[in-house]
């Protein structure tokens, strides 16, 4: 259930507390490192829960299309496995080390790629985790900024999505997201509800 949602044209902008490798969308996107082999954080939950079938393409798409790494801000995509979601979008957010290093421009390609790709594979519903803000150290607000700022201006130019999902682990962090994303999107939906 949205905790908070927004419109932008027909498609929903939805923020939610939880564990995104529960979320039954066409696609999740994990949070990857470089070698596309699990670790920690959102990126082991998800290989943990969708078995070995995710690993093995992550394997296969190493040796054929990125044998030094998956670089930062790109994104590829995986069957789900075991998961509820069809798939996975696996993209590498940049490690936080002080802004000066391109980041916010890779964070913004992060999503815009993992986007794109989920849009010329006919999807209609996408759910992201908060990209680098965990063991890459991403300062929340910031991250938070950029990833809906990124998610709006792709939205306003294509409405082949349906749903974008913001699943937020913790409630501190999902609150920082509601408090942004009513600067960038405006009144949230329920916000209206409540008015009338």
């Amino acid at each position: 259930m949205c905790v908070d949602e927004f419109l932008v044209g027909k498609t929903k902008i939805c923020l939610i507390q939880g564990d995104i490798t529960n979320m039954d969308t066409d696609a999740i996107v994990n949070a990857a490192n470089p070698s596309l082999m699990g670790g920690g954080g959102v990126d082991g939950a998800i290989h943990r829960k969708g078995g070995p079938k995710i690993l093995e393409e992550c394997k296969r798409i190493r040796t054929k299309e990125w044998p030094n790494g998956l670089p930062t801000g790109n994104a590829v995509i995986t069957s789900g496995g075991n998961l509820k979601a069809r798939y996975v979008i696996h993209t590498v957010g940049p490690i936080w080390h002080g802004g000066n290093r391109e980041e916010p421009k890779l964070l913004a390609e992060a999503y815009k790629n993992s986007l794109g790709l989920a849009v010329s594979k006919g999807m209609k519903t996408i759910a992201f985790p908060s990209i680098s803000t965990g063991a890459y150290r991403y300062p929340i607000t910031e991250a938070s900024r950029i990833a809906m700022k990124t998610v709006k201006n792709f939205l306003e130019k294509t409405d082949k999505l349906e749903r974008v999902v913001f699943v937020l682990f913790s409630t501190h962090d999902l609150e920082i997201y509601r408090k942004v994303a009513r600067e960038i999107f405006g009144f949230s939906v329920s916000d209206e509800y409540s008015a009338t």
